[in-house]
């Protein structure tokens, strides 16, 4: 009877750790939460379909001889659905339980700061209270700095650049342009516009005190459609400048509304590259809309090969680079760990490092950001040197400056709770 017992014992042993292992094909069910619908809708479609066509690239082992089906070193397939949140706290909170209750042990979120606090709380807890069915927070998007200073989390990775980040190098760039005097801040009224109104302010201060702020303005998230109003106040300033880090139709709306009231001052954004914008920008804002962003249009190599195949298979523009990153990440750290289970996922990921596009890309163990370069691009006429015509617009985003990992990166206060 005893050495029946060990036979037993044996055997589940060796069928958990195979269920535990990551093995060839072994599917992994991620979620996707932003939203699908409403004015940001387009935004959170377009990005789902990004995630849908490099699941299939970095799925399975690597390809000997072809970059276009990079693959994993885990051999995990990757499966990747969305669940609509309406850009709702509350809705995305319902929409984990769902994911999770599918089964998914990853959620994947970007679209929104107010979202990404609360999701990253939700998860923490959820982790807390139910241990052996941890889930993993993978934000692509939101830019919110507390997410990973004093609301930092284990169980949260950020794979683009936080505000910090972005407005150190967007600061320097415009503390070099002699004829900016006046700028006028226009945010969304949520946590997002408040980080980029304050960061914008304290970099230009110590890097160009004489420059003027004239006006700061936040508008609700998602719901006005007639900018007028807005770029009149902005034009009774004389401010030569706007700062925005507003995204989606916020953006694109706002860039109709300055083309249509004649203001021909410069914008400094996050998103111009973004659905809506690009048609909204035409030809009006070459020379004078910027980007700040860890990828671009232009990148080259492989990225322009799966830029184009994204186009013609979907008639849209891929430009969440995020996407691709957290399938390179991923796939190393589950080779690593050899397995699939997200608190040993979790662990690999820390202090990470892979090669991605554009370079070597690093996961800060102190706090989960993503230490990456940035681009800061300027809106123009596509040329030979730089074809990519988002939207067919005919005009592009061309790269002006890079700031590698060192100089983009910024410090931290994260003081995070590890399990254990």
């Amino acid at each position: 009877m005893k050495l029946a017992l060990k036979v037993i014992a044996a055997t589940v042993a060796v069928l958990s750790v195979g269920t535990v292992f990551a093995q060839k094909g072994e599917v992994v069910k991620m979620v996707r939460i932003d939203p699908l619908t409403g004015l940001l809708g387009p935004v959170g479609v377009s990005q789902l379909k990004g995630y849908q066509f490099f699941a299939e690239k970095y799925s399975g082992l690597p390809v000997a001889g072809n970059p276009g089906q990079p693959g994993n070193p885990a051999g995990v397939k990757f499966e990747i659905t969305g669940i609509d949140n309406k850009l709702s706290p509350a809705e995305s909170l319902n929409a984990l339980k769902a994911a999770i209750d599918q089964g998914a042990r990853y959620i994947i979120q970007g679209n929104g700061s107010s979202v990404a606090l609360a999701l990253s709380d939700a998860v923490t807890k959820h982790n807390e209270r139910n241990p052996g069915k941890e889930v993993l927070y993978l934000n692509d998007s939101a830019v919110d700095p507390d997410l990973t200073n004093s609301k930092c989390s284990y169980w949260h990775f950020r794979f683009d650049a936080d505000t910090s980040m972005k407005m150190e190098a967007m600061g320097g760039f415009m503390a070099d342009q002699k004829d900016i005097k006046k700028v006028y801040i226009l945010g969304q009224n949520y946590s997002h516009g408040v980080q980029v109104a304050k960061y914008i302010k304290e970099v230009l201060a110590r890097k160009r005190g004489d420059i003027q702020i004239v006006g700061e303005d936040l508008h609700p998230l998602a719901q006005v459609r007639d900018f007028s109003p807005y770029i009149a106040k902005i034009k009774a300033t004389g401010a030569d400048t706007v700062v925005t880090g507003n995204w989606g139709s916020d953006l694109s709306l706002l860039i109709k509304a300055a083309n249509e009231g004649g203001y021909n001052g410069k914008f400094f954004t996050y998103y111009a590259g973004v659905t809506g914008t690009p048609t909204a920008l035409g030809t009006n804002g070459a020379g004078r809309v910027y980007q700040i962003a860890y990828n671009h249009y232009n990148m080259g190599g492989q990225m322009d090969k799966w830029m184009n195949e994204f186009k013609k298979k979907y008639n849209d523009d891929f430009y969440t680079g995020a996407t691709t990153r957290i399938y390179e990440t991923l796939g190393a750290a589950m080779a690593k760990a050899k397995s699939t289970d997200p608190v040993k996922v979790a662990a690999a990921l820390e202090g990470i490092k892979v090669k991605s596009f554009n370079g070597e890309v690093e996961i800060r163990k102190a706090d989960h950001q993503l230490q990456q370069p940035l681009y800061m691009t300027v809106w123009e006429k596509a040329s030979a040197k730089y074809p990519y015509s988002p939207e067919n617009t005919g005009m592009t985003l061309a790269p002006l400056k890079e700031y590698p990992n060192y100089v983009s990166s910024t410090p931290t206060s994260c003081q995070m709770k590890r399990p254990g």
